[in-house]
């Protein structure tokens, strides 16, 4: 199973101070807009997202079909394979794509400590 491109999706309190805080650590801003309180940062090849007011919890995040540059990579598991074979294995989903579509789509899953685990297909 690939599941592409791993980034952690960080719930934040203030995006301006996470901002600094992560630049400082060496962390640039790869994409995303601050005026919409949410930023993607990225060191080489390490992804950090910074979401304000967006969702409660942090959250691991795989995006199938991307490099860590968001690059379209040229072969990949698509989201909707990567659901059956979640299901064919047992594991209970949160949120599904939908079967009968291509293209962009995501699945939700909670790890055994309730940790959520987002598969978010852009292309």
């Amino acid at each position: 199973m690939k599941l592409g491109a791993f980034s952690i999706s960080l719930s934040v309190k203030d995006i301006n101070v996470s901002k600094e805080f992560y630049e400082n650590l060496g962390f640039k801003v790869f994409a995303g807009e601050i005026e919409k309180n949410y930023l993607i940062m990225k060191n080489e090849d390490s992804l950090i997202g910074l979401f304000q007011g967006m969702f409660e919890n942090n959250i691991l995040t795989f995006n199938p079909g991307w490099d860590t540059d968001a690059n379209k990579l040229k072969t990949f598991d698509d989201v909707r394979e990567i659901q059956r074979e979640l299901k064919e294995k047992g594991t209970k989903l949160e949120s599904e794509a939908d079967e009968s579509t291509t293209g962009p789509g995501s699945v939700v899953i909670l790890d055994p400590d309730g940790n959520t685990i987002l598969i978010d297909q852009h292309v």
